[in-house]
């Protein structure tokens, strides 16, 4: 059993990090500067960037997180109500499927899954578990996309006749 983080006694979330490479640097950058939320861990196998993490919180003013390789260490922890998933690929819907029978809410970066079947599973345990899972697609969030996505169902650029997307296979 993992020793609960130290409780934010100022009424902020407690929240985790698991992934801290590129894009887990750049959420954990948001969350610091947030006054909301307290970043108690953050979790990586890579001893470098779980070092890096950490000290991002700290010099940010967010409290000292845990640092921890053991994403099961986050899970476990009672006071943790969210986690962000920012790992390779292939660990977003295992580390996702964790998170929710933990009963943590879940921010995961895209890909969600590998294939369908993951994806309804995800689904399936975000709906049993009673949280919120939700996917980072950042690009639809951004002002210039809302604006042209406003354009297109107004009809202010016409008929679309042509559509393109990327699919990425491996």
């Amino acid at each position: 059993q993992a020793a609960p983080a130290e409780a934010a006694d100022d009424g902020r979330m407690a929240v985790a990090l698991i992934g801290c490479g590129g894009m887990g640097t750049n959420h954990l950058r948001l969350l610091s500067q947030r006054k909301d939320v307290r970043v108690a861990y953050v979790c990586d196998a890579d001893a470098n960037r779980l070092a890096a993490a950490a000290k991002l919180v700290e010099t940010s003013g967010n409290g000292v997180p845990q640092a921890t390789g053991d994403l099961r260490k986050v899970l476990a922890d009672p006071l943790v109500k969210a986690v962000w998933i920012a790992t390779p690929d292939h660990w977003h819907t295992p580390a996702a499927l964790l998170a929710c029978a933990a009963k943590k809410h879940v921010y995961v970066e895209k890909p969600v899954s590998h294939n369908v079947r993951e994806g309804r599973l995800l689904l399936e345990a975000a709906r049993k578990h009673k949280v919120v899972v939700q996917v980072g697609t950042q690009a639809r969030s951004t002002q210039h996309v809302i604006q042209a996505i406003e354009y297109l169902r107004a009809g202010t650029i016409g008929d679309v006749l042509v559509s393109k997307a990327w699919n990425s296979q491996k």
